[in-house]
């Protein structure tokens, strides 16, 4: 990928630029699904993690979950979720403007004192157009959307995810070197400055 190319996938929607990766291994729990749609679910987790050499985990010791993930019909059940306003601020008028827009998913980060994820909150709504796809390409673009802070804007023109002629569900190489570039040890955990961009696509040539 060019520089370029990489640098657009972290610029967001007001021109800023802003890379952030986990800074802890993930502890995930999924709502609202069944026994085997969890298994998928869980799976594509340990998949996209194993894939950016980072761990998982049983528990978090500060939250013990730090990657919840819910899949529901109506953002309306959302505020009826025990203590979730407690760790999605201003979730009531979030709900509404997710509901005037038709969105049927959202994610929302919060971040440590060194800039990197420590907890996300992957929210789906299962429209019409989701209940068209199989589980495990559900599962795996919000696991993949979810391993970085991508733009806001990385994904509205292509999937990261592609299919390979025998049909077999898989990351987009390009996407798929981004991901293990910016989870290389020696690149920050948070970066603001745009030329980061330049070592991520240096790396991203170096490990495909």
């Amino acid at each position: 990928m060019s520089p370029e190319a990489v640098e657009a996938l972290f610029t967001r929607g007001d021109g800023s630029y802003l890379f952030a990766r986990w800074g802890r291994p993930i502890a995930p729990v999924v709502f609202g699904v069944a026994e085997e749609t969890l298994a998928t679910v869980k799976g594509a987790a340990e998949a996209v993690v194993a894939l950016a050499g980072h761990q998982m985990a049983e528990t978090d010791p500060e939250l013990g979950a730090n990657l919840m993930v819910f899949f529901f019909r109506d953002w309306a059940e959302l505020p009826q979720v025990p203590n979730l306003d407690r760790l999605v601020p201003d979730l009531g008028p979030l709900v509404e403007r997710l509901q005037a827009a038709g969105a049927n998913q959202y994610r929302f980060f919060r971040f440590d004192e060194g800039g990197g994820i420590k907890a996300a909150f992957v929210f789906v709504r299962m429209d019409d157009e989701l209940a068209q796809l199989p589980a495990e390409a559900i599962a795996l673009n919000q696991m993949v959307q979810v391993i970085l802070l991508w733009s806001d804007r990385a994904f509205t023109d292509q999937s990261p995810l592609a299919r390979t002629p025998e049909g077999t569900l898989v990351l987009r190489p390009e996407i798929a070197g981004v991901i293990r570039a910016g989870y290389d040890p020696v690149m920050p955990v948070m970066a603001r400055d745009p030329a980061h961009a330049l070592r991520l696509a240096a790396r991203v040539g170096g490990v495909q």
